[in-house]
């Protein structure tokens, strides 16, 4: 059976300051959790692969099913320290492409053009593409054999400026996502802020916070039951 393409962030620090960001952990740790559950496989592959950092906030926000992900030595080689590069992926291989999330996606996702390609492969080929949280920071710029934005005129969701503001982030942020996405023609969608929220447009599937990732696994799952 095909699998499913987690895309995870290198990124160390918020840029321009000492702050570290990463991989916000739940957001891939979840996903997984339900892809097991499922019996569906997952590769993880980042910009510029192998080494993945940890947002060290998130893990303030775990339980005992991300912490099993997350303890596990395939998780820890092929998550966190040997990620695949794009260049190594076949994307005839999976069904569905997952955009994690963390701040620091939001500087090495966006102008992707390898990540940006397979992702179009797969949804060409009838796959999903899907998101949560700054993980809607790698569908910006994905484009169709047309030109358009993959996101034109699509229903989405992400990380809001309202959580923005909660977070303590929004001055040190290189954009907003609901105004990238409405730059690109999206309209995007939310509920009150660290709700957990998903939609679907077709194979267009995204989740609005850390919350959020298991309503966008189930989404998932759902389509290809």
């Amino acid at each position: 059976m095909k699998k499913v393409l987690v895309v995870e962030t290198n990124t160390t620090r918020y840029q321009g300051t000492e702050d570290p960001t990463g991989l916000w952990l739940g957001e891939a740790a979840e996903f997984v959790d339900e892809m097991n559950h499922a019996g569906i496989g997952v590769d993880f592959v980042s910009p510029k692969g192998g080494f993945v950092p940890l947002d060290p906030r998130s893990m303030k926000y775990t339980d005992e099913a991300i912490m099993r992900v997350y303890e596990s030595q395939d998780f820890v080689e092929r998550a966190l320290k040997n990620t695949l590069r794009p260049d190594q992926i076949n994307p005839a291989d999976y069904f569905a492409i997952y955009y994690t999330g963390g701040h620091g996606v939001m500087w090495d996702f966006p102008d992707n053009p390898e990540l940006q390609k397979l992702a179009m492969d797969i949804y060409r080929n009838d796959g999903y593409v899907t998101s949560v949280c700054h993980g809607i920071a790698g569908l910006l710029n994905i484009k169709n054999d047309q030109g358009d934005y993959l996101i034109d005129g699509r229903n989405v969701t992400g990380f809001t400026t309202a959580e923005e503001i909660i977070a303590g982030k929004k001055s040190v942020v290189p954009f907003l996502n609901k105004a990238a996405a409405e730059a690109r023609g999206a309209h995007f969608e939310k509920k009150r802020f660290y709700s957990e929220y998903a939609v679907k447009d077709g194979h267009l599937l995204t989740g609005q916070n850390p919350f959020s990732v298991r309503a966008v696994a189930k989404l998932l799952l759902n389509e290809v039951k």
